[in-house]
């Protein structure tokens, strides 16, 4: 009798044994981490927090993330949440800012208590995605992608500025890593800029402040008391929480296809946003921001070429340590910023490059497309070149206009729409190749 071959594996749903799992785990930890730092470092300052409030925050923060990349990496089948796909979810940059201007207005309470509307009302937008899809076609998701990478870089450089030389020198060391290390080696490159920048930092006399403290720190619920609901005042975050669905989409076709899975936006940005939500539900209650999931680790999955969902599963069982152990987290947060964001810019360029491949895909020849994709791209940009641009519109307008990755994905798929429906009509796919096309354009 013929033993039956077993099918094969799948790259995304390939298990590493322990002593590649690790370390892999780790890079994408350490690219993640300055994420939710950096927004509780920026809480606790405007907020005026309390060392121990703040470390109670970072311990919930770190443990969040920990749950959300548990979540999106294994998924939970039976309540179709996570989309198994190898994501981190982190606070999102913008939703901090909006989260502290909400309690610079209204207060704490109700800056928590908005974060619990928005999610709630994600949850409820959630059954209508499906409709909602086909207005997602590649050229926008390829817009968007590039300017989720562009939008990174923007907000990656300041750290960097903060210590040129040491950033500089950290995207040196990456650099020849990349060039001349091979195999698993090179799948560490990032990793081992991180630790190279931090040492060179170290020779070079920089201070680094590592904390002292107990051993573990549960987090605390509610840190400004119990939430207070006020539906106006969440209104920027329940725009920002729509519009992350059109973010969702392209980092879910950008994941799709950087471990090699066919994108299906249809069943996949759901889950991803069902867990988004469940995991912001809570992150309310420990008195932090909403929690979506991000593109900062694509670029490590592009870059070492490890597409396995069971490496992000792992790094999401370390962030949880990391929340739990408080050395830990006052390690990682001594990592020099121009450090971290040297290692971000790497990775957040790798993901602009990435959308330029998918818009490289669509076909330009019409004139249609690159018309929408040019205009998209303007409106996306404006507000990361020009931050003041929307200075004196109204709170609403500013949060959606005034997100670079937001209003260009929603500028893309509106134009697209319009464009295909009331624009020239285009070439019929049996003309030949190089045939002029129909609407006359060059």
């Amino acid at each position: 009798m013929t033993a039956t071959a077993a099918p094969p594996v799948a790259p995304v749903d390939e298990r590493l044994p322990l002593k590649r799992l690790v370390p892999l785990a780790c890079q994408h930890v350490l690219a993640g981490v300055a994420a939710p730092v950096s927004s509780v470092i920026l809480i606790a300052t405007t907020l005026k927090l309390s060392t121990t409030q703040t470390a109670s925050l970072l311990s919930a923060t770190l443990v969040l993330c920990g749950v959300g990349a548990l979540l999106q990496s294994l998924g939970v089948a039976a309540l179709r949440v996570g989309a198994r796909l190898p994501f981190l979810m982190l606070p999102g940059g913008a939703a901090v800012a909006i989260f502290l201007q909400i309690a610079q207005e209204y207060g704490p309470a109700t800056a928590s208590g908005s974060v619990l509307v928005a999610a709630a009302f994600l949850l409820c937008v959630l059954p209508f995605y499906g409709r909602l899809v086909r207005l997602f076609p590649p050229l926008v998701m390829g817009t968007t992608v590039v300017l989720i990478g562009i939008n990174m870089i923007k907000v990656t450089a300041p750290m960097v500025a903060s210590g040129p030389g040491l950033g500089f020198a950290t995207l040196g060391v990456i650099a020849v890593f990349f060039l001349v290390l091979r195999g698993v080696w090179r799948q560490m490159a990032v990793l081992l800029g991180l630790v190279c920048g931090t040492v060179i930092a170290a020779l070079m006399g920089t201070d680094l402040e590592v904390a002292h403290g107990g051993t573990f720190a549960l987090p605390d619920p509610f840190p400004y008391g119990a939430p207070h609901f006020d539906l106006l005042a969440a209104i920027p975050l329940l725009v920002f929480a729509l519009a992350s669905l059109a973010e969702a989409t392209g980092q879910t076709v950008l994941n799709s296809e950087a471990v090699g899975r066919t994108p299906d936006a249809g069943r996949d940005v759901p889950r991803i946003a069902r867990a988004d939500a469940l995991v912001s539900l809570v992150s309310g209650l420990f008195g932090t921001s909403l929690m979506v999931t991000s593109a900062e680790n694509i670029g490590i999955v592009q870059l070492t070429r490890v597409r396995s969902r069971f490496v992000t599963a792992a790094a999401g069982v370390l962030l949880i340590l990391c929340g739990l152990i408080t050395p830990l987290t006052r390690v990682l947060a001594a990592i020099p910023e121009p450090v971290v964001g040297a290692a971000g810019l790497v990775i957040y360029a790798v993901i602009a490059v990435m959308g330029f491949g998918m818009l490289s895909r669509t076909d330009l020849s019409h004139g249609t497309d690159s018309v929408v994709i040019a205009l998209a791209l303007v409106i996306g940009m404006l507000p990361i070149v020009s931050p003041e641009m929307y200075a004196e519109l109204p709170t609403w307008a500013r949060t959606l206009f005034g997100s670079g990755v937001a209003a260009g994905a929603i500028a893309a798929v509106v134009l697209s729409a319009v464009f295909r429906a009331l624009g020239p009509r285009l070439t019929p796919p049996r003309d030949a190749p190089g045939a002029p096309p129909s609407d006359g354009s060059p």
